[in-house]
Order: structure tokens, then sequence, then C-alpha cells
């Protein structure tokens, strides 16, 4: 299909990691609501700490880089790598000081009037103090190395995002060694929050950061020593693990060997307490090779994300997310045959977690049991080290059946666990792949091969998320188990790709990345812009992750113009602006939060009344169409289409409480509800309707 013809209008690109930051703003205000239970607020602040501490081991690592070998070429956006980082720290110190008001103004306060109160070491009395100088002496002298700086002691190897302390001392031991500076390394196995003992503190719910008791009584790790200060510094690393790999390469060795490594990458950033003198920043800068720019000041403890312990320490539901327990149909019990359900009804949409994730595990746990299943085969990308559906593959691998195992050693940050999974599988048996070097396996597809008389007949189960239990309570997504034998016929094409060597292997319905995806999703949205452009009926619905891909961006520009109206539902990182007289009024951007992280991948093509709709594993982004191996499948079924729609777009375009637009301004808006409007959470009405 040939693009149309327009009269062009510069397009505009929003850079990404200024959209990431925007985003994280966002998961900021959702601690700042105080209409949210108390220790959700807790947990959105948490969120936006570790969201932050990833843009910056991941994107900031990958800036820094690029300035480092010399690449000055800008983004789409139109900036350098340079202009991006001064921004970026710009944009980040903003977030970072905002969070610290947020934790120190509102949350902090608002937890001591329920009761719940976090101990400052100005403020403790007799009781208390002896107290923690108890435990200091029990629980964490043992534990503690000092590291006295000197010829013989150089400065140490500091752990990516560890809790340290510098020490400035004066004195001289006994060895005649002049004291001057130390450093304190916090072991990763210690708790960053102490409940103290209710008889000393007088409550059941008062707690100390481990940094205070370290603070108040390290002179003790300095015996005969002044300590004249110390403070506590985080330093935070480039993590991109590249590996590179040659064709008789084993994967799985190089990451093992890596993986220790990318804990002492290049230093990104450094966090270091608010009263920390700068002639100690100095020094730390000068060791760590950053400068003043990549320094966060903070008030209150340097990894904000450890503060999550408190979730989990106080058991207050009041001030908790109402639980609620995802709906099973009764034909979806351990006890029904599934296979004979999918038989009955085609084609079983899914949508984590209001409905439950156990019909995917029954999938694959009845398919190891079943005598009439012969082979099954499965991509694995985040699943767990503890995963029900792993144990499933072992045991099937161990009763005799085919079992192939598709395992992305790749995936960022659990690339360890993965690397456990592999060996457990092989040792029962299984045929673990790794994929194809050079493209990471981030299609979510599971296909079980079990005989129906004289003829082996597919299930498929195909999905937006991974295949772990955990995150299906927390992420929305999409999956689907049917029969249909034309995606049963495409996916073990899929698998023949991921495990053999061929070409040719064109596939009937389901569009895969690197080779169709791309091209079919521009091919539709210049459909829908011939369809405007001859009076007919155009309309694009999306929803995703993330919009990066400049390709995509330009067609939805140029769809815009021709008049066909586009709803874009991004969570994340969106570098298209919309409302733009002449290039983008036609568009609207909405990102929509709550309890739950929004995860599908869901794209709509209205084509004149003949609609298409997919749901897809791959977000709009280059490394999604180009270098990953992902899969877009569709939706045809009426009633399953039409629940699709109804829950993927109409709900969150309708969201008065929890969504907010991008302007024509580049900023984001919350959505304010009209006082007399009814409120409405999309996410709120899927646990009322679903569960």
């Amino acid at each position: 299909m040939t693009e149309t013809s327009l009269t062009p209008v510069a397009p505009v690109f929003i850079n990404r990691e200024l959209s990431l930051i925007a985003f994280n703003r966002r998961v900021l205000e959702l601690a700042q609501d105080v209409s949210l239970p108390l220790l959700e607020r807790l947990k959105f602040l948490c969120i936006s700490s570790s969201n932050l501490d990833e843009l910056f081991e991941v994107r900031i690592g990958s800036l820094t880089q690029q300035i480092r070998v010399g690449l000055n070429r800008p983004d789409d956006s139109g900036l350098t790598p340079g202009e991006q980082l001064d921004q970026v720290y710009t944009a980040a110190h903003s977030l970072v000081a905002d969070q610290y008001h947020t934790l120190n103004d509102e949350v902090i306060p608002a937890l001591a009037e329920e009761g719940i109160h976090f101990l400052r070491r100005t403020h403790w009395n007799e009781a208390q103090s002896l107290w923690v100088k108890q435990f200091f002496r029990r629980e964490l002298l043992p534990l503690l190395t000092p590291l006295g700086l000197d010829p013989s002691h150089p400065f140490p190897r500091i752990l990516n995002k560890s809790l340290n302390f510098v020490v400035s001392l004066e004195g001289t031991d006994d060895y005649g060694r002049e004291a001057w500076m130390a450093i304190v390394q916090a072991p990763r196995a210690l708790p960053r929050i102490i409940r103290m003992d209710e008889e000393a503190s007088g409550t059941s719910s008062s707690f100390v950061f481990l940094s205070s008791i370290i603070h108040a009584h390290v002179h003790e790790l300095f015996p005969g020593m002044t300590v004249t200060g110390c403070y506590q510094f985080r330093v935070t690393r480039n993590s991109d693990l590249a590996v590179a790999v040659d064709d008789d390469d084993d994967l799985l060795k190089t990451l093992q060997g890596g993986l220790f490594e990318r804990n002492y990458g290049d230093a990104v950033r450094l966090e270091v307490a608010d009263n920390c003198p700068q002639e100690m920043i100095d020094f730390l800068c000068d060791r760590f090779k950053l400068n003043n720019q990549a320094v966060f000041q903070v008030h209150g403890p340097v990894n904000l994300n450890r503060l999550m312990a408190l979730y989990g320490l106080v058991n207050r539901p009041d001030l908790k997310d109402e639980p609620f327990t995802p709906k099973l149909k009764k034909e979806f019990s351990s006890e029904a045959n599934i296979f004979e359900t999918i038989e009955q009804r085609g084609a079983v949409l899914l949508h984590h977690p209001y409905e439950s994730f156990m019909p995917v595990v029954e999938f694959v746990r009845q398919a190891a049991s079943d005598p009439k299943v012969v082979a099954i085969k499965m991509t694995l990308y985040r699943t767990g080290r503890d995963s029900a559906i792993v144990d499933a593959l072992e045991a099937a691998a161990r009763a005799g059946k085919e079992v192939t195992a598709v395992v992305e050693l790749r995936a960022r940050f659990d690339e360890e666990a993965n690397i456990d999974i592999t060996t457990r599988l092989q040792k029962a048996g299984a045929y673990v792949a790794y994929g194809i070097v050079g493209y990471k396996t981030h299609a979510k597809m599971t296909l079980v091969l079990r005989r129906d008389g004289s003829r082996l007949k597919r299930f498929v189960h195909m999905g937006t998320g991974n295949y772990h239990p955990g995150t299906a309570r927390i992420y929305t997504d999409f999956g689907l188990l049917t029969d249909d034998r034309f995606l049963g016929d495409d996916v073990n094409k899929l698998f023949m790709q991921l495990t053999g060597l061929g070409r040719g292997m064109r596939l009937k319905r389901i569009l895969q990345s690197p080779f169709t995806l791309h091209s079919g999703m521009l091919d539709r949205i210049e459909r829908e812009i011939e369809h405007a452009q001859a009076g007919r009926k155009a309309l694009i619905r999306a929803k995703m992750n993330a919009l990066i891909d400049r390709q995509i961006i330009e067609a939805l520009y140029r769809a815009s113009q021709a008049g066909v109206q586009i709803d874009l539902i991004i969570r994340g990182v969106c570098c298209i602006q919309p409302g733009i007289a002449g290039l983008s009024e036609n568009i609207r951007v909405r990102s929509v939060m709550g309890r739950f992280l929004e995860h599908p991948r869901v794209f709509y093509f209205l084509n004149d009344g003949d609609d298409e709709l997919f749901l897809s594993s791959a977000d709009w982004m280059p490394r999604n169409f180009f270098v990953r191996v992902e899969t877009c499948f569709p939706i045809d079924a009426p009633e399953i289409k039409a629940r699709v729609i109804n829950e993927a777009f109409e709900r969150y375009l309708a969201d008065n409480t929890g969504a907010w637009s991008l302007e024509a301004d580049g900023q984001y808006h919350r959505v304010k509800r009209h006082h007399n409007a009814k409120p409405r959470s999309a996410q709120q009405s899927l646990l009322d309707d679903l569960t």
C-alpha cells in the first residue's frame, strides 16, 4: 500500500527521557493524592523512586556512553546527547526534590497521625537511645566492616545502589596512622527500616531508619578516634548489560560471566545526605568520576524504594486498598478439563488481574499430566524462580513429553532467575533454546499439541503480559486461550523459527516482529488515511506502554491531518505531541494510572466498519519492531472483540479520576471531574464488573 501524499507539516517529537520523567511525576502525583489510602500513597512514592533508579541505570547510562565515545547526533526531538543529559538531570533534580518533600511534609506526618512513627535520631528519649545502642551492638556491629582510607587501603569498589557512609576522622591509631576518612558499607541483607521495641518506643508501630542507627553509633567502629562527620551516600551505575555473542558461543555462559560486573559499571548518579560538606562531595565525585550535575543531596534515606518494606510491616488494612479475589469461572477449576472447555467455547478471553491467572497455569499443568498431550512449547521472558508454570514444564519433561522452552536469558534484571530456570528445565530433559542471537524473544505464547483420535490438535495461549502469576495480580493484561487452527499453525511456525533455521514461513493471522508487525501497523494507518480522504469512516485507537517509533508517529500525524480521529492511551513514554494545529489536532493522548500497572497492548482500526482489533506483546518502539521477536494477533469473535473495545478503550477514555491528558504544550494535566459528573474509574469499574 502506498503512502498518501499530504501537505507536510514539520513533525514534533517529545524527548524520550523527559517523557519518562514526566511519567514518574504522574506516579508521584498519586503519592500526593489524599483520596488514596495512605500506605498506597507510600507505595507510589517508592515506585517513583524505583523507576527513577532504572532511568539512570539504563537510559542515562546509555547517554553517558554516547558522550564518552564522542557521539553527538541529535535524537528525534532535536536534542544532542549532551543537551538531553542536561535537561534530564535538571528535570530529575526537580522530581527528587518533590519526592522528598512528599515524604517529609506529607506522608510521614500523615503516618504519624495514624500512629505509625519514624523516630528521628535527634528526638530519641533515654529508653529509645538505649534500645538503639543495644540493637547496634547485637545486630549491626558484627556485620559492619570499616574501611580506613590510606595507601594500603584504597577506596573500595562500591556496589550499585548500595547504602554507604563516608566518615571523617581525627586522631592516630596504635600503628601511628593518622586518620582522616573512612568508608562504611551497609550489607544489603540488613533491613533499612527497623521496628523499635514497643516497651522502648511506647507504641507498636514505631520505626527507625538503619542509617540513623549507624550514624548514631558509627564512632564505635573507630575506637580511640574522633568522628567529625558521617554522611550516607549511594551511587547508581550504568547497569545495561551488553553481551557480544559469536555464533559458536554459549549465551548462558556469557551472561553468567557478565552479571557480576553489572554491579560495578560506570557511575551516573551520586546521592548524598543534604548536610554533607562540599569537600566530601568533591572527594566522592572525584572517585566516581562525576560532576556536580550528577549529585543529588537528599533530606532522608538515600533509597526511598526501601521504604516499601513498611507496607508489609504494618498490619493496617484500613490504610491499604481493599483486597480482592480475581474471578475464576467454574469451567476453569482444577477439576474441569481445560481443553474440553476451550473446544466448547472456541476462544476464551482473560483480563488480568480482574480475572484469575489460574486458567493459564492450569493450561500448562493439565497439559503436563494429560496422557493425550504429546508436546508443550512455551516462551518464558519474566516468570520468576518459584513458578508453578516452570514446575509443570519440568514435570512434563520428566514424564516423557516433548517440552520446548524458549527462555529469554537477557530479560533485563531477570537474567539470573532465567538462568536458574534454564538449568532446571535442562536437567529435567526439556529442550531449552535462548531464542535468536541479536533478537530478544519477548512474545508471550504457549502451544500444546494434544492427540485427538488420529490427529494432533493445537491449543494456544497468547497474551500481552508475562507468564508470572505474581505480576498477573498487579499488572493489567489480556490473554487468549483458543483452538483456532490458523493461530495454532502460525504459533507452531514461530516456534520453528525460534528453535531451528529456515526461510519462507509466512504467517496467516499473526503479525510478527521483526518482519511484518511494523509494516502491518503502517499499512493499517495508511488505510485509515485513505478512508478519511474518501469521506468514509476512519478511527484509530491504541493502548500501550510506550510510543516512540518515529515512522509510526509520522504516520499518525499524517492520519490526523487527513481527519482520522486517533485515541491513544499510553501509560508511560509518549513521543507524539497532540493538539498542534495543522499537525495533530485530531490526536488525543491519555495516561491512565491507578492501583494496577497498565500493561496491555491493544490496537484498533475502524476500516470503514470492517474493523480490526489486535492484542500484542509489543509497544510501538523501535526495539519492539526491529530487534525483538514479538507477536500481534487478531481478535475476531464479535463478543470478545466487543469486550476488549469496552474494557481497553471506552472505560479508559471516560475515566475522570486517574487520567492525565497530554496537551499541546507538551505537558500532562490531570483530568478534572466536573463537580456534577459521576466519578468514573476504569480500573474500579472493571473490579466491580469482573470480580
